[in-house]
């Protein structure tokens, strides 16, 4: 957000953290529990898509 090189810029970035901020919330609100965030997170949006973990679609023995 700081690296941004005009005021219009800044305020663009600053206004998207705020809307993803929201819309976190919201999600969260309609699951019932917090998002998953960092690491966890990773290995649930990986498995989400072919029950694989990251590891596991990585692994050149398979």
């Amino acid at each position: 957000m700081a690296n941004a090189p005009l005021d219009a810029g800044r305020e663009s970035a600053k206004g998207m953290h705020e809307s993803a901020k929201q819309e976190e919330r919201r999600i969260e609100e309609l699951k019932g529990s917090p998002l998953l965030k960092g690491e966890e997170r990773f290995e649930e949006r990986s498995k989400s898509s072919d029950g694989k973990s990251a590891g596991e679609k990585q692994d050149p023995g398979e």
